[in-house]
């Protein structure tokens, strides 16, 4: 039996596209989205010493423009402040306000909720299963880009 690789690709496109909607829709009491509240929760991890927008990049994926655009919509909902850094004036550390310690549980049930719907029926083996082909996946693509820049490099 022949896999179609295509089909594959476009189902995981809708998985995501199902997890951004599903996390909007529960999200929604707070006027968060769900990246944002993955960016919120990362933020109150790190609330203690504060964090950076280019930690946030590190961690998430996001470009630095996507995490700054997302940050900029949590300080407008009173959720995220930002500061000088005492050691270095040009750096800007994130911390999350009393609001944002507000809806973390909230957030987290919220997406423990979704999580726990998407991975439904799954046992801990096709889990781990799971989580090795991702991994491999996503070393793969990695491998793909640094190919397709070093041979733009070369042009």
């Amino acid at each position: 039996m022949t896999m179609d690789r295509s089909r594959l690709t476009l189902d995981s496109r809708q998985i995501c596209i199902q997890m951004d909607q599903l996390a909007n829709q529960s999200l929604a009491e707070a006027d968060v989205t769900g990246v944002q509240a993955h960016a919120l929760l990362y933020i109150l991890r790190h609330s203690e010493m504060g964090t950076s927008v280019t930690a946030l990049h590190q961690a998430s994926g996001y470009s630095k423009a996507t995490i700054s655009n997302i940050i900029k919509r949590l300080r407008e909902k009173g959720y995220v402040r930002v500061e000088s850094c005492r050691e270095d004036d040009r750096r800007r550390l994130l911390f999350s306000t009393e609001k944002g310690r507000q809806v973390q549980r909230f957030l987290e049930d919220s997406i423990r909720d979704a999580e726990k719907w998407l991975y439904r029926g799954f046992s801990s083996q096709e889990l781990s299963t799971l989580d090795h082909l991702q991994k491999r996946m996503l070393q793969n693509l990695s491998q793909y880009q640094t190919c397709i820049q070093k041979e733009a490099s070369t042009k």
